[in-house]
């Protein structure tokens, strides 16, 4: 009689009995779970690797093919940035067959990353799009310790990393046309309200602003830089505070269109009549935009459009490895334009 091969799958009972710990702690570990500790954890993910366990649901899929899964790292929907591109990944999944597997990573700690990792490591994702927020030293760490190796990954609206596919908008541009606008109105004391400077794309709309001084022979000093937070409140507070630094002030670049609208009510507050006694140009081009009052100069770039774009090349690339053949994502940037208003 011939003999019959069988596959057998590892349950997580072996595992905890290898391991020498509870199902419960070795479910803790799968799911990220934090109540565990470093030493125990990595003994557990090292049986994980070694035995080659999944759970029962993502056995089955492997057994008759690859997921249609795709991966999502995002967090900050409160924000309108974050809001479109999840917009984005969203439709353009969905148009092509992907379902999406969403962690919310609402601080880029070490935890936070490395659940958001497992996590999508056990669910078997045939690619990931990180989107928000940005990798910190701690989670880098992390990320090359646990990083995905069957999935290809994109990074969006971030630094260029080494060897990854990052998609962006020019910010450092949108930024440096926001400035020459103001400054071609005739404005020539421009100050600006950051986003928070922990961020790359709110680094480099500063580095645009700066460009545009530059450019233009202007000196620039730190009483025309305040950093807000990507709030409304932010934009009305850093205005009173710019105001109270650098007198001089006639005219304001906002990093983006919530802080501009609280810009907006300051210089209300202030006495100032806009754009006759203080230019403002936000950035996003948020809908609500054209009916603030006055309505609001602003840069507009297309997040929803960057989001399906990533979806579009990450399915490229899996369809490509699917086959068989070679692919990497490519990195690319998408260029904003102003949008003239009433504000500047």
């Amino acid at each position: 009689m011939a003999k019959v091969n069988s596959i057998h799958r590892v349950t997580i009972r072996e595992v905890a009995a290898q391991a020498g710990v509870s199902t419960q702690t070795v479910s803790r570990v799968v799911n990220g779970h934090p109540d565990v500790s470093e030493k125990t954890r990595a003994q557990v993910q090292a049986l994980i690797a070694q035995l080659r366990y999944r759970p029962n649901g993502i056995a089955r899929s492997l057994a008759i093919q690859s997921t249609q899964l795709i991966g999502v790292v995002a967090a900050g929907f409160q924000l309108f940035g974050p809001a479109q591109l999840l917009t984005g990944i969203e439709q353009q999944s969905r148009d092509l067959g992907w379902h999406l597997m969403l962690q919310v990573v609402e601080a880029p700690t070490s935890k936070a990353c490395e659940h958001a990792l497992t996590s999508l490591s056990f669910q078997n994702v045939a690619g990931v799009i990180w989107a928000y927020p940005e990798l910190s030293d701690e989670c880098e760490r992390v990320f090359r310790q646990h990083a995905l190796t069957h999935a290809p990954m994109i990074f969006l609206s971030m630094s260029p990393r080494s060897g990854a596919a990052t998609l962006s908008v020019d910010n450092r541009q949108g930024a440096r046309i926001a400035t020459e606008h103001l400054l071609d109105r005739g404005y020539r004391h421009v100050g600006i309200i950051t986003g928070p400077l922990t961020l790359w794309s709110a680094q480099q709309r500063k580095l645009g602003w700066q460009d545009a001084l530059t450019a233009a022979g202007l000196a620039r000093s730190d009483k025309q830089t305040v950093e807000g937070d990507w709030g409304a409140a932010s934009g009305e507070a850093g205005l009173l505070r710019l105001v109270k630094q650098f007198p001089r002030l006639d005219a304001v670049f906002v990093s983006n269109d919530q802080m501009a609208l609280g810009v907006l009510k300051a210089a209300d507050r202030l006495g100032r009549q806009v754009p006759d006694d203080l230019g403002v140009v936000g950035f996003d081009d948020i809908p609500e935009a054209a009916f603030f009052k006055p309505a609001l100069t602003t840069v507009h770039h297309d997040l929803i459009e960057l989001g399906r774009l990533a979806v579009r090349e990450l399915d490229r690339v899996i369809q490509a490895h699917r086959a068989g053949k070679p692919a990497t994502a490519a990195s690319l940037v998408l260029q904003p334009y102003l949008v003239t208003r009433e504000s500047a």
